[in-house]
């Protein structure tokens, strides 16, 4: 009977891109809004602050992504390249390093040198990427996927904040907008491990305690600043 398995791993990379720009979206959007509000700003100037903040959080995520995981990606392939060289250069010396790795994983001598030796045949340089340098198709960094979905995903956050002042009434909107946004966040830690497979508790609890705190924070600062304007 054929067992079927699904992992979730080949997900990390554009989960964590588009988990860190959805909440970052909602986090930052909202508590500028509140933040901007609580100072004693109207509709209109809450609606150009949160639009403001949409469009340079969206850029900033897509930026940063891109480069820090143009910056991994450089450093994987400098790590091919010399691995690439050793290889070419000192055959011997790398096929005793990759087995003296699987008789660590438990292997006994003779295995571990005669799988050493056909992972070799095969594909020498993906051997010791996967299991010497930790490098894998599914785990390597790929900085446009990373940018898009931080991107995309931070405006998508922000937009909701933002879908709120639209709709809430100028009584409500403080308290309406604390509310909504931390109901997204909720939700965006349910989608996330769901997606992810981890436990939703603790996904859904880590997200919404963090915003709470950034939201309360900032609204602080407004207010502070509010009043002494």
């Amino acid at each position: 009977m054929r067992h079927s398995e699904k992992h979730r791993t080949h997900r990390t990379g554009w989960l964590r891109a588009a988990v860190l720009g959805a909440n970052d979206g909602i986090v930052s959007t909202a508590s500028l809004v509140l933040g901007v509000a609580a100072a004693g700003a109207d509709i209109q100037g809450i609606l150009v602050a949160g639009v403001a903040g949409l469009v340079a959080g969206a850029m900033s995520m897509a930026a940063g992504e891109y480069v820090s995981v143009s910056t991994q990606a450089d450093t994987e392939r400098a790590d091919l390249t010399r691995e690439s060289k050793e290889l070419a250069a000192h055959p011997a010396q790398e096929h005793a390093e990759l087995m003296a790795i699987y008789v660590k994983r438990g292997l006994d001598r003779t295995l571990a040198s005669s799988v050493a030796t056909q992972l070799m045949q095969h594909d020498a340089l993906a051997a010791h990427a996967r299991d010497e340098l930790g490098i894998s198709d599914t785990l390597a960094a790929k900085p446009v996927q990373a940018a898009l979905a931080s991107a995309g995903t931070f405006a998508v956050g922000a937009a909701l904040p933002l879908l709120m002042v639209l709709l809430l009434p100028v009584s409500l909107l403080m308290w309406g907008l604390v509310g909504s946004s931390l109901f997204f966040l909720a939700l965006l830690g349910l989608l996330a491990a769901r997606a992810g497979g981890s436990p939703v508790i603790a996904s859904v609890t880590r997200v919404t305690f963090w915003g709470a705190l950034a939201m309360a924070l900032t609204a602080g600062v407004g207010a502070l600043f509010g009043v002494i304007a």
